[in-house]
């Protein structure tokens, strides 16, 4: 199964964090304390999504 990153991007969004800025290949999300590298990639592994979601401090809900 896959996640759409609209998808991981908008529980972000809703746990506090933003956009902080772009990079080559990746959009830095922070919350003021944490900062996420996610991938530009329109679908990501339920592996991975999980994954980023734990580096940012959150459940995993994927």
């Amino acid at each position: 199964m896959s996640v759409k990153r609209r998808d991981l991007v908008k529980y972000f969004g809703q746990n506090g964090f933003y956009l902080l800025r772009e990079g080559g290949n990746h959009s830095i999300y922070t919350n003021g304390r944490k900062a996420v590298p996610v991938k530009r990639h329109r679908k990501f592994d339920r592996i991975t999504a999980n994954e980023l979601c734990k580096q940012a401090g959150l459940t995993p809900i994927f």
